[in-house]
């Protein structure tokens, strides 16, 4: 492990000039600009506040950092059966992101859950079919290859009025599924 680099890491991170660390943490500019350059090592204690002065600890400074699963495959994804519909969950665990993408596959004459209103926003794409959007007392029309774009103010739903199967890739910030 880089020592230095990682300090220097958390410092921009953290927009903090060398002057402004030093200043925090009680060491010297030229001191702390040794050590992000490797020229020097702290001791553990001068480390420890070097640490608290970036908002971190030891213990977080030195955890394995978890490789970031980027892509994922079918292999990943998650169905849960509705009433009518199908939600697939094209990102694991993705409640605890900003964001939560997912696939709604909508029967014929079915709906997808009526949502209240909420502070949030959401993003639809129809991948088949051709569905409603139902946004507080206006109707719309998405089919195929177009989309849809809401904040969450008002109550809304998709309905399939079609014969086949409709399916939409739904995007909610925050998530909601």
């Amino acid at each position: 492990m880089d020592i230095g680099l990682k300090i220097k890491r958390l410092r921009i991170k953290n927009r903090l000039t060398l002057e402004e660390l030093a200043v925090r943490s009680e060491l010297t500019k030229g001191f702390l600009s040794q050590v992000e350059r490797n020229l020097t090592s702290p001791s553990i204690a001068t480390l420890e506040d070097i640490l608290e002065a970036l908002g971190t600890t030891l213990g977080e400074f030195f955890a394995e950092e978890k490789e970031e699963k980027v892509v994922f495959t079918d292999d990943d994804y998650f169905v849960s059966e509705q009433d009518g519909y199908e939600v697939c969950f094209v990102v694991p665990n993705a409640q605890k992101n900003d964001m939560e993408p997912i696939i709604l596959s909508l029967s014929p004459q079915m709906e997808s859950r009526h949502y209240d209103p909420l502070e949030d926003e959401e993003f639809g794409y129809v991948l088949k079919g051709t569905i409603e959007l139902h946004y507080g007392e206006a109707v719309y029309t998405v089919k195929k290859g177009q989309t849809f774009y809401i904040d969450g103010g008002k109550g809304h739903y998709l309905r399939n009025a079609g014969k086949s199967e409709a399916r939409v890739l739904w995007v909610s910030t925050p998530p909601s599924f």
